[in-house]
């Protein structure tokens, strides 16, 4: 029981993070979700995939806190705990971070900065990163063979959005700013000497 309570109060901040975000910006004008709009071919097909596999992802996370039918050892269970606090409170700073330059895919039309500072000097990719942390976090305090294949199936195709959409996307708007960027932080997580 008590990992249910734990997983729900880390499920709503993470995602009320995610939507309150999303309809602030919408307030403002700002269309945040911008997964496969404007794309076409593989780019389009990662996008759209990704969502899929996230919306799917956090289904089966949600049947799974509520049927609380869990294999995993209680030690086990409160690392997956820590690991989707600290994602979200990654996920948490990187919006922060970004400001109105978050989007939830890439907008090839909308003006938006590089971002380099705050959590951004140590990933490249927070809210990727936090998204991870929280989904495998997920899957450690309530294991079960869906939940496990949707999280693995969801880290692809972030991992995919990464490097085959948003790296492509940045390079070629930010250029050589983006470059010195990719040169000194890691894509996850560190500095690069």
């Amino acid at each position: 029981m008590v990992f249910k309570i734990i997983s729900i109060a880390i499920l709503v901040i993470f995602y009320g993070c995610y939507f309150s975000k999303m309809l602030q910006q919408k307030a403002q004008g700002i269309r945040t979700d911008q997964l496969g709009k404007g794309k076409v071919g593989f780019e389009k097909y990662v996008e759209v995939t990704m969502k899929i596999a996230a919306i799917l992802v956090a289904a089966a996370e949600i049947f799974s806190i509520f049927s609380d039918a869990s294999s995993s050892p209680t030690a086990i269970r409160i690392i997956g705990a820590a690991m989707s606090a600290v994602g979200t409170i990654i996920f948490i700073a990187a919006v922060h971070t970004m400001r109105d330059s978050w989007r939830a895919g890439v907008s090839k039309t909308d003006k938006t900065e590089l971002v380099t500072n705050g959590i951004f000097q140590f990933s490249r990719n927070p809210a990727f990163l936090g998204f991870d942390l929280f989904d495998i976090g997920m899957l450690l305090m309530f294991f079960n063979w869906i939940l496990c294949f949707l999280t693995a199936f969801a880290i692809i195709m972030y991992h995919l959005q990464i490097v085959y959409v948003e790296e492509k996307f940045l390079l070629s708007t930010f250029g050589n700013e983006y470059l010195q960027y990719k040169k000194k932080v890691c894509r996850y997580f560190g500095r690069k000497r």
